[in-house]
Order: C-alpha cells, then structure tokens, then sequence
C-alpha cells in the first residue's frame, strides 16, 4: 500500500520577512523530509508543503515554536491541497500581490555573531561597519517597498562579490537572502576610518557620524569642555543628551542598572534607557544639567561598536551620542546635508555611501514594575503595529503638536510612525508629509477618513483640514489619550480615565490637563478637573513657570494678597511681576487651564528650582528628581462637588506656602506635593466608581512619566481594589496620541 501524501499552503502574517524566516523554512522542511516551496510575498509569507500528513504535523509545530527570534507571526492560515508529486524543496522569488501589505521590520541592532566576524582579524569582514545578517542591521531605514527584496531597498546600488553571491543563495548560511548583504570588496565605504575618528573624539573634537537612521553628533562624555560646547553649538540649552557606551559593565560605572533595565538595554532594540546615575560618576556635568538620570544606549551598530572598541586604548569610556540636526529640526541623513546644515556644529564628518531612505532617531524607554515602557518610539519599534484585536476601516490620524507621531490602520493593525518631533516648523511638517506617503505605499494604506486634534492652531490639524475629499473627525486630546491606552491593552468597554499633562484644547475652549474622564471608544463625559487658574501669557508661561505660581497664589490668597516670604519675589523683577497681576486680574491675554502639568510648574516655581524653561517638562522633571523617598504624607484638597467636580488644590498651595517660608527642604515638599496628586487620583477614583459602577482606571498623559507619581498612584488604586492599566508599547505623552486618536476616529466613523 503505497503511503500517504498530504499537501497544505500555509501563509504566515507578521514580522516574517527580513529575519531569515525563508532559510528557516527550508532547513525545517528538509529535517521532515517536505517536499515544496516557501516565498515572499506582500503580505508575509507563502509555502507549500508536501509530504506525510504526521510531518506536516512537526513541521507546522516547528515552524510555530521554533521560528527565528526576531520574527513575529501574527496570523497562521492553513489550506488543503491536492498533492503535485513536488521533489525537493525550493525558496522562490518573491510574489508581489500589489492589493496586500506585509509588515516590515524594524531595524535590528548588532547580533552576535556578525560582531565575531568583525572583531576577528581571521574574517574577511574584520573590522567592516557594514557587517549583518538576517538577524540584524537596517530595515525600515534602507526599504523602499515590499517585498523586502535588495532591489527594493538603497542596496540595489551595491552588486554583491562572488563570496557574498554565495552566503547570499546558500539556504543554510545565515546570510541567505540578507539584503545588506556585504563586505569589504563589495559593500558600502566610510570615509574616515573608526580609528582616525577615535583619535578626534579623545582629543575633544565634536563629530558627525551617519547612523543607522540619520546622523548623530558625537563627543566624549567624560570631557565637559566638548560636551558644553556640542551645547552651544547645537544651541540646545539644559536638555539632556543621550549617552553610549561599550557594554552593560561599562554604564554600570557610571548609573545603576537593575535587571529590567539590563534587559532593555540589551534587547534588539537598542533603546535609550533612563537609568539613575551614580554619585560622582565621572560624566561631565553638561551631559543633563540638575539631573540624577542619564538616558543611556548600548552600541547598535558595527561602527558604533567599532568607535568604543578600546583596541587602541585612547580612554573613551562613553560617547554622548545625541541626535544630528539643529534645535528641534529632523534629524539629517544625506551626506550633502551634513556637511550643510551641521557645518557649525561638527569639527569632522564620517560619512558614508549607504543611502538612508527613512529618517529614524533612537528611542527611549523607562522601565516600571519591571518592564520597559516606550517614552519615544523610533529605532527598533517602528514601524512595528499595535495588534488591535479586530478589523479597523482605513483611518489617518494625524496626532497632536508636540512629540508629534501620525497613525494609519489596515485590517487589525494600527500602524504608528516613528517619532516626528515637536510639528512647530516647516521642515518637521515636510518630514511628516515624506513618512506618510512612503507608509502609505509601504503599507497599501488609502485613508477614508482623517482624525485631528481639536486644537485649531496646530499643523497637525491644519494638515488634516486641508485633506480634500475625506471625511473629517475631531478628538478632544485627553480622550485621545485615554483612547490610546485602551487600544494597547485591549479594552473595549467604559473606563474610568485619568488624563495628565501639560495642554490639551478642551470642548469648552479652554486649555485642559488635569481631567477625570468617563470613557469608552464612542464617547466621553467629563466628570471632574482641577480648578481652573489663568495662564498669563499663554505660551510664555509654559516657558515662564513663575507665571502658573503667580496665578495659584493669587487664586489662593486673593488678587490683593501680600507677597509670601518665598523665593519667586526675591528673583522676579518687581515690574514683571506688577504686570503679569495686572494680566490675572483683569484677564487679559490669559487662558484659563486646568492642566496637571501646569500645576507641577507653579509647585517648583514655588520651591525656587526652576522659574524658566528651556525643554518641555524641566520644571517637573526637576520637582520629581529632588523628591524625598519613603514618605507617605500629603497636604490637604478639597472637592467642589459641582458639574464637572473640580479638584481645589488652594489648602495644599497655603501648606507648599507655609513649608518654604519655614525653610522645610524642598525633598520633602516635593514628596509630599507627589503624594497628593497620587491622593487626589484615588479620591476621585473612587467616588467615580460608587457613581458609575466602573472598577477599571486608565492612566495616560505626559504627567506619567513621573515614575514617582506613577509608582504611588497604581499602587493607591490597587490597594483600593482598582484595575489599572498604564501604558508600555507607545508613549503616555503625545507621541501616543495618533493610536487614541485612530481607534476612537474608527468607532466614530462607524457611528456616523
């Protein structure tokens, strides 16, 4: 009796391509003895198998269980076949289905044995900065279109030597099918040799370098000469530069690296992780002024690791290694445009001949009960989707001002770009405009409908109005933030959200932050805010927090009130101050706000620890670094039990008053400042659930990034019997808002 033969096509959807899924394939089909084919196509993975119906059995548990460690499969179709009398098995050429999409993956740092092959002299790659495989190097920087073929990607300019053909058509090299496939006889080029540009960084010169996804400046880390003048020269003032050092053991002399944030830092995205610094580490004070953390990166690529190799012994211990461009501009990526724009930042250039075709800066994370949670979402996560658990109608969601990130769906997934920057000039715009339509073609996405933010100012929204022949649907801010942190954990029914930052354009007009929302997909009420303040100045008293301070004493004491014994009136001239009341008392050029992040601002303006700004969220970054631990004290509120309630911090403002003019530390003040947020959330939490029946809390907003305040309102909720859910896979702050902004736009569109 001859045996049986079965035939099945199975078509994988996910991150499949790019990763050595096809050889993996191959090689697992000849372990079972299969007959068939596998290839790519544009919406993943295609392959028949044909052999025993018990093999196919192993092979499809293989192929399920043991994939290669980067892949990610979302979807796994199986269909019967009639059986061919197929021999052998073969990797195709890839099969473009123009009406599908595949996922693309992310650029992937360094792996370990391509970091062998060129820190071995016995390797022709020795020393290459171009070394990769199929489990690492560039992805979505180098792709032009799937399928993720070379002709496809900036490589198609370099043809491949005979020894890189060969790894290239070998299924059992790791090399097989690894578009950037390349060497040092075939390969892209620098044009300054690591060694050469070590030499420059020992001597404290500042240098351009081109990175996997744009161009980074670099200086040593340990030499605050070179540091301050990167500042002066890139004008950016105090906000703090990322750092890079050689390995784990090296950042360990510097910060404390707890297992989760080893973890992240090793992971294959390489993120920049916010790590405490240690005292009198030896980086230079410049690297992030008033700060106790330093954001801090492994090596991701093999000129990266090649620049803080030591093999010369010339002591760079950690590079700063901080975004290449001027100000809040995009990050540069062709060589012509270096040696233009960053002429007068950089004292040399290592370009080289590689083209980057998508602009990506790096990403950073700060890890929380354990895990990573995404603060900027760039290298190593994007282009990656958000799993949404159903079928999503084609939405274009054009995210806020700043932190700027745009969102597109297709079938389950939500697409979400990497990190725009602060949408506030015109060269950010055109960076956004030149990443949404390659996403859209990347992706076979055609939008049929555009979501903006209610705010009537910002470019985003601009942009979305000026979209002819697509409906249009407005998101108020907080319930796109609350929308967002739904949509990643996957809650579809009505929670209780606690929205928190800094400014939000509210349906009354006014600016909102600190907002209590009952929420769910379709809709939101809003059940409780802090008290409204004037903001005297509007822009320039998010720039001037001394402004917000002036407002809350004067709400608190009375428009009169006689100047407390703090340090705001010892430092603020007396005529600036004499107009900035006259402003409160007579409203003009004055908004009022209810914004949490504001409130952060008046509180540090109050202690003396910062009464101007020169990045968003220094005022509070700072209030939450001097933060004593280990006290569970708060001052006192109040709840106006009005419609919405309103939160009335003036008892805890008299308190804040009365603890500086006693000279109580300002650890301690800020301490118990936190503890009172974090008390004011579980207060009002808890009168929404006896109200509305609602057990489930969602935290989102730039305000939660403040691990202290984070850390004591989940745990206040939880000992209270809540669930709550918090954000990991996009920012809290407005980087997350287009993902809110497209799931709630897509139940809306569907409602309409």
């Amino acid at each position: 009796m001859p045996p049986v033969t079965a035939r099945k096509q199975i078509r994988l959807r996910g991150i499949v391509q790019g990763i050595g899924f096809r050889p993996f394939v191959y090689r697992l089909a000849r372990r079972y003895q299969l007959h068939g084919h596998v290839r790519n196509t544009a919406e993943g993975l295609l392959m028949e198998v044909e052999g025993a119906p018990h093999t196919i059995e192993q092979f499809l548990q293989g192929v399920a269980n043991e994939h290669p460690p980067f892949a990610q499969i979302e979807e796994t179709v199986v269909t019967e076949l009639e059986p061919t009398g197929e021999t052998g098995f073969a990797v195709r050429q890839s099969l473009d289905e123009k009406a599908q999409f595949a996922l693309v993956s992310p650029d992937l740092a360094t792996c370990e044995d391509c970091r062998r092959d060129f820190a071995n002299p016995q390797n022709r790659r020795y020393a290459y900065p171009f070394t990769n495989c199929t489990n690492c190097g560039p992805r979505y920087t180098i792709i032009y279109d799937v399928p993720y073929d070379r002709a496809v990607t900036t490589m198609a300019a370099f043809r491949m030597c005979p020894a890189c053909q060969a790894e290239y058509d070998d299924p059992d090299n790791r090399r097989f099918h690894a578009q950037p496939n390349a060497c040092p006889v075939c390969g892209p080029t620098v044009t300054l040799p690591p060694v050469a540009a070590r030499s420059l960084l020992a001597a404290g010169r500042i240098l351009a370098i081109k990175g996997l996804g744009g161009f980074q400046l670099a200086c040593d880390a340990e030499n605050d000469a070179a540091v301050r003048q990167l500042r002066e020269r890139k004008r950016r003032s105090d906000k703090p530069f990322a750092l890079m050092a050689s390995g784990v053991a090296a950042i360990e002399q510097f910060c404390v690296v707890s297992a989760a944030d080893r973890q992240a830092l090793e992971s294959p995205q390489r993120p920049i992780v916010i790590l405490p610094r240690r005292p009198n580490a030896r980086i230079a004070a410049a690297v992030a002024p008033d700060n106790p953390t330093l954001g801090v990166m492994l090596p991701y690529t093999p000129l990266h690791h090649l620049l803080l190799s030591g093999a010369d012994g010339l002591p760079l211990h950690a590079l700063v290694m901080t975004s290449g461009n001027l100000s809040e501009e995009p990050i540069v990526i062709r060589n012509d445009e270096a040696r233009e724009r960053l002429a007068a930042v950089a004292d040399g250039f290592l370009c080289h001949n590689r083209d980057i075709y998508m602009r990506v800066d790096d990403s950073v994370v700060r890890t929380f009960e354990g895990r990573p949670r995404v603060l900027r979402r760039a290298r190593g996560f994007a282009p990656y989707p958000i799993d949404l658990g159903n079928s999503m109608t084609e939405v274009l969601a054009c995210g806020g001002e700043l932190k700027n990130t745009f969102c597109l769906t297709k079938g389950r997934y939500a697409l979400l770009s990497q990190h725009i920057g602060d949408l506030e000039n015109y060269e950010t715009l055109e960076f956004f405009r030149e990443t949404l339509e390659q996403m859209k073609k990347l992706f076979r996405v055609e939008p049929r409908v555009v979501v903006h933010d209610l705010h009537p100012n910002y470019l985003s929204t601009r942009y979305a109005l000026d979209l002819d022949g697509l409906p249009k649907i407005g998101v108020q801010h907080h319930h796109a933030h609350i929308g967002a942190c739904m949509a990643e954990n996957h809650l579809r029914e009505k929670v209780i959200g606690v929205g928190f930052d800094g400014t939000g354009y509210g349906t009354d007009g006014q600016i909102w932050g600190g907002e209590f929302l009952i929420a769910d997909l379709a809709g939101f009420e809003r059940r409780a805010h802090f008290r409204y303040v004037p903001l005297a100045g509007g822009d320039q008293a998010i720039r001037e927090p001394w402004r917000v301070a002036l407002s809350y004493l004067m709400d608190t004491f009375g428009p009169q009130h006689s100047s407390p014994d703090v340090p705001l009136w010892n430092t603020i001239p007396v005529k600036r101050l004499q107009m900035v009341q006259t402003m409160i008392r007579r409203g003009v050029n004055t908004v009022q706000t209810s914004s949490c992040g504001r409130l952060f601002d008046a509180v540090a303006a109050l202690l003396g620890l910062r009464l101007e700004v020169n990045f968003e969220g220094q005022a509070a970054i700072q209030l939450e670094t001097v933060a004593h631990p280990g006290r569970d004290d708060h001052y006192a509120f109040e709840m106006e039990m009005s419609d919405p309630w309103q939160v009335d911090m003036r008892p805890a403002i008299r308190e804040i008053v009365a603890d500086v003019e006693r000279r109580t530390p300002a650890g301690a003040v800020s301490a118990r400042f936190h503890n009172t947020i974090a008390a004011v959330i579980v207060e009002v939490c808890q009168r929404l659930r006896i109200s509305e029946r609602l057990n489930r809390v969602c935290l989102s907003g730039g305000t939660f990034q403040n691990v202290y305040l984070l850390t004591r309102a989940v745990a206040g909720l939880r000992r209270h019997g809540f669930e709550v859910f918090v954000h990991s896979e996009v920012p809290p702050n407005d980087g997350g808002l287009s993902l809110g902004q497209a799931v709630i736009g897509n139940c809306l569109f569907h409602v309409a």
